[in-house]
């Protein structure tokens, strides 16, 4: 591989490893209002992917193992936002990772709405820069009300809008195409580490009901499943005080019990 993913370390060596996996802008610049709310309790790794046209799901899976294992990490949680969910499942068949749990914040194993992502593929591959650029500006005016509780998540608003490049939208578009392409379902059903759920409650994007019915009944490695009712598709950002205790509260008890 020609590029590698970002990396960046927060936290003492001694805390639980939780690894922040980003969903489709493939990024970290939504994540600081988690990341300061979970501050103290992990040590937070976080993604920033690159903007690559041709990687398969193995190759997210294998460039974020060799990026981890560069900076002696060997094990830990994975946390996979939306898109980044196929990429811990990736992780998981590969059996490379000593993963100790698995948290999908707006995942899904299949995507429940075929259609849905095809449409949207085909809508990032027509859109024009121009009207891109004005989507993402508009995008950043909601973002700065939708987040204004969480001023680290506001001050990266910048950098976000920033980073929407021509080749962003098409890195994007060629996740769109995995996703539709991806069935993880062996996978999960499979599946014998400890995997559990984080939703917002109002999701347009993935239909939590639809994902939490089929985990439940065909994934036995699936511990709980939480729906954050304040929060939308992106839980980790616009409820970072309620997704970071959850998910405190889900390592502490493997750790416990461990």
């Amino acid at each position: 591989m020609d590029e590698e993913p970002q990396l960046r370390i927060h936290g003492e060596l001694a805390l639980p490893t939780l690894i922040y996996l980003p969903g489709l802008h493939g990024d970290w610049t939504l994540i600081g209002g988690f990341r300061h709310a979970i501050d103290g309790q992990v040590r937070f790794v976080e993604f920033t992917y690159p903007r690559t046209l041709t990687w398969s799901l193995d190759d997210y899976a294998a460039a974020v193992e060799s990026t981890l294992a560069k900076n002696g990490i060997t094990g830990g949680w994975l946390l996979g936002e939306s898109f980044s969910s196929q990429v811990v499942w990736a992780m998981v068949a590969r059996g490379k990772f000593r993963a100790q749990g698995v948290i999908l914040a707006g995942g899904f194993v299949k995507y429940p709405l075929q259609r849905a992502v095809r449409l949207l593929e085909k809508i990032t591959d027509r859109i024009s820069t121009r009207l891109l650029v004005w989507i993402i500006f508009g995008y950043a005016k909601v973002a700065r009300f939708r987040y204004r509780h969480s001023p680290q998540t506001l001050s990266a608003i910048d950098e976000f809008v920033a980073r929407r490049t021509e080749l962003d939208r098409r890195a994007a578009q060629h996740r769109l195409y995995l996703v539709a392409e991806n069935d993880p379902r062996r996978i999960a059903r499979q599946a014998t580490l400890p995997v559990f759920g984080l939703s917002g409650w109002f999701d347009p994007i993935v239909p939590w009901p639809r994902v939490r019915h089929w985990l439940r009944n065909h994934c036995p490695a699936l511990r709980d499943y939480r729906v954050i009712r304040k929060a939308d598709h992106n839980v980790l950002s616009t409820a970072p005080r309620e997704a970071s205790q959850q998910i405190m509260a889900w390592i502490n008890s493997i750790t416990v019990k461990d």
